[in-house]
């Protein structure tokens, strides 16, 4: 038996059941109750920065999970909901369509791919995440370090939804939707799948023509690393430097954790980096013209990476695996929005859940239940509040303790404001998956001038997730106090 700072002492003896409802329900090393801090926030009206800030959502279509459309016939009005840009699908595995060098079965893969080109802007970003499998030696090397082999494999792929189809050895394969892939990510994570930075060049410079050769209309999404600030100073440098054909957007991912182990504060401890891979990320673009002024794109993002790498073994750690539940718990409900207002400040331009369909580790809709997760609420709140469009100006903000709560004040073209107040206060210094400490934020929004209603969106543990929460609306004043009694956000929408 080992004592666990998540919920007290673990054994065999202890019911799996009790440990799977206490990482649900959130719980610390001390029960002890935590005073409410007072917060004074100020909203003023100088403008420091824009917010271009798109969401959207992941798919990786695969035969574990190609089924998710046909068991949850409401999915596609779902997505269609969160209004998600360039949603990305994600093409390895044996979600590959090419099954051997001449043959290919679209089957799994257009089971999510089809119903999502139906859905939102109908242009979503099909990243090939890796070759078919003949192309890899027995350690999971590429065999052709020139990319010669995957180019060919990719301008197949855009044949098929770009521009009527292709005939192979099995016969003829074209999409059957009139609605093309307009985006397309090259490589999945190629600093930590044995693909070397120069190798990753060799590879985007020899694919990206051949497919601009078969439909010149597209764009191309490079980079796709795993984001930590180390990836993004080292091997992201050596990757985008020598590219010298076409890049659209440079694309980075941000986790905060690789394992269920790491408790709440370190988690949201986090946070600031991701604003730091960004600005990074930036910098490195801008010392290549081929790259330049791309917009940065973090094409997956969610608390913990981890997953199961087969009879219940942890894909970090190898140890056993455990569902983190933090990805559908209160936790989500302040580390999220605190993560949206931190990279968005920072200046990215997409931010992509991991992934819709999921457990209560990953999903925006539970892929067992079909019932929808806190984080599919924490997401449509985010799209609502802060639609990307030209114009959304960031205000000033001034708080008395920025340390637990994060603010993002917008102002609308129309002259509109939104301001979202975060609280990612952790109770115990050993909590995982804990419930938070409570605020109460004193906020004055007397330099923005006079609106005539506020309408408040609040998500947190008592938020239904079947339901989602509920607005409220009533008149505005200069002055408003916003208490939240742990892991939660505030959305306040002036107008």
């Amino acid at each position: 038996m080992f004592e666990s700072a998540v919920c007290g002492p673990w054994s065999a003896s202890r019911p799996a059941a009790a440990i799977v409802a206490a990482l649900i329900a959130g719980c610390s090393s001390s029960t002890g109750p935590v005073p409410t801090r007072s917060i004074a926030v100020t909203v003023g009206s100088k403008v420091v920065g824009h917010l271009g800030l798109a969401m959207s959502t992941s798919f990786q279509p695969a035969t574990y999970d190609s089924w998710n459309f046909t068991s949850n016939p409401g999915g596609p009005s779902e997505l269609a909901a969160l209004n998600p840009q360039h949603v990305r699908l994600q093409s390895l595995s044996d979600g590959n369509p090419a099954t051997t060098a001449t043959t290919w079965d679209f089957s799994t893969l257009d089971a999510a791919a089809q119903p999502v080109l139906g859905v939102g802007d109908h242009s979503p970003e099909m990243q090939l995440g890796q070759g078919p499998s003949f192309m890899y030696s027995s350690s999971g090397s590429l065999l052709d370090t020139t990319g010669q082999q995957f180019a060919a494999y990719a301008a197949n792929m855009v044949r098929y939804y770009n521009t009527g189809g292709f005939a192979a050895a099995d016969g003829n394969h074209v999409s059957p939707s009139q609605n093309h892939v307009t985006w397309w990510g090259i490589y999945n994570e190629p600093n930590i799948n044995n693909v070397s930075a120069s190798q990753y060049v060799a590879l985007y410079n020899n694919t990206v023509p051949a497919m601009l050769a078969v439909d010149p209309t597209i764009k191309l999404v490079a980079g796709e690393v795993t984001g930590d600030l180390w990836s993004v100073q080292n091997y992201l440098p050596l990757a985008l430097g020598g590219l010298h054909t076409h890049v659209d957007a440079v694309a980075i991912h941000l986790y905060s954790t690789c394992g269920q182990a790491t408790g709440d504060s370190i988690l949201m401890s986090t946070v600031p980096t991701f604003a730091q891979s960004v600005l990074t990320a930036r910098a490195v673009e801008a010392n290549n013209p081929a790259t330049a002024g791309a917009p940065i794109w973090i094409t997956e993002n969610n608390v913990d990476a981890d997953y199961n790498l087969g009879n219940g073994v942890s894909a970090c750690n190898g140890n056993t695996f455990t569902v983190d539940a933090r990805g559908s718990s209160a936790f989500f409900a302040a580390w999220r929005p605190y993560v949206f207002s931190q990279v968005g400040k920072a200046g990215a331009q997409a931010l992509y859940h991991w992934v819709f369909f999921g457990d209560a580790q990953y999903g925006e809709i539970n892929v067992s239940s079909g019932a929808r997760e806190i984080a599919y609420w924490v997401d449509h709140a985010l799209v609502s509040s802060f639609p990307a469009q030209p114009g959304a100006s960031i205000l000033a903000v001034t708080s008395s303790d920025s340390t637990d709560v994060e603010v993002l004040a917008v102002q609308n073209p129309d002259s509109s404001a939104v301001v979202m107040i975060a609280n990612h206060r952790v109770a115990h210094a050993n909590d995982n998956n804990g419930r938070g400490a409570p605020l109460a934020i004193q906020v004055d929004l007397t330099a923005l001038g006079s609106f005539r209603t506020a309408t408040t969106t609040s998500i947190d543990a008592s938020t239904d997730p079947s339901a989602g929460p509920t607005p409220v609306s009533g008149a505005a004043t200069p002055t408003m106090t916003v208490r939240l009694a742990g892991y939660g956000v505030m959305f306040i929408a002036l107008k």
